[in-house]
């Protein structure tokens, strides 16, 4: 298969943190506008994330509606998952952080010790790709429970909050570009961050005044992101200005080298 994902360019972060907004606000709009009800939400979203998955997993290439209709339905879902540990089940912000952060940790190790490789340069068998998801659920899933940790744990606000993580985001930039960070542990810090930032972002948008935010509501701060999401994807489609190149992993290269 070609590559499965984009490549990482200004679109690929503006459609990232957008995703995570709207992950946030559909969320709370649904389980709370709709009163559906955490479960409910959690059973229909996840149900549109799995066939979504299915053609995602059955395409060859990079595909940017169905990629990113993917990444918009897996952040809703991260939400939910979150949600429904401590809405539902009393997991207290903190134990949801460190348990997802473990399952993120070991995740990645997984994945490094079949692939050795976590670049998302090299997402061309169905392994990695399930590898891939599996993470990208993750890192929503601890963004969710550490930006609520902040934001409402921590008493920060959702706007500190906001500034907090950008602030974070831009420092592992600074790494990455001065300091030689490297580019794969740099992506994957920025991924992660960029999740709290959405959320805490969605929630300043959405919430009341009296709760610290711009009462925008979640109707129109989800029907606002993803208009702008609907937008940029459009442009991706017809330019293919995000089309990644393959790049063999260290392992492929040295079976590469060895045949040779």
């Amino acid at each position: 298969m070609l590559n499965k994902v984009p490549e990482v360019t200004i679109y690929f972060w503006i459609i990232k943190v957008m995703a995570t907004t709207v992950g946030e606000t559909a969320a709370d709009f649904l389980n709370g506008t709709l009163n559906l009800g955490l479960t409910t939400t959690t059973y229909i979203v996840g149900s549109l994330l799995i066939a979504a998955l299915c053609f995602q997993f059955k395409a060859r290439r990079y595909v940017p509606g169905l990629y990113w209709l993917s990444v918009v339905l897996i952040s809703v879902v991260g939400t939910l998952i979150t949600d429904n540990l401590t809405d539902n089940f009393g997991v207290s912000l903190v134990t949801t952080t460190i348990i997802f952060a473990v399952l993120l940790a070991a995740t990645f190790a997984t994945w490094w010790a079949r692939e050795k490789s976590l670049s998302i340069h090299s997402i061309s068998t169905t392994r990695r790709e399930a590898f891939y998801w599996l993470a990208i659920l993750f890192t929503f899933a601890l963004g969710t429970a550490a930006g609520d940790l902040a934001a409402e744990g921590l008493n920060l606000g959702f706007w500190i909050s906001a500034l907090m993580f950008g602030a974070l985001i831009a420092l592992v930039a600074l790494a990455h570009y001065r300091y030689r960070l490297n580019a794969v542990l740099a992506f994957w810090i920025a991924y992660i961050l960029t999740r709290p930032l959405g959320a805490s972002l969605g929630d300043y948008l959405s919430q009341p005044r009296v709760d610290g935010g711009l009462g925008l509501g979640t109707v129109v701060t989800s029907a606002l992101f993803l208009a702008t999401i609907l937008g940029v994807v459009i442009y991706l489609t017809r330019t293919r200005k995000d089309t990644a190149v393959l790049v063999p992993s260290a392992g492929e290269r040295e079976r590469q080298s060895m045949s040779l």
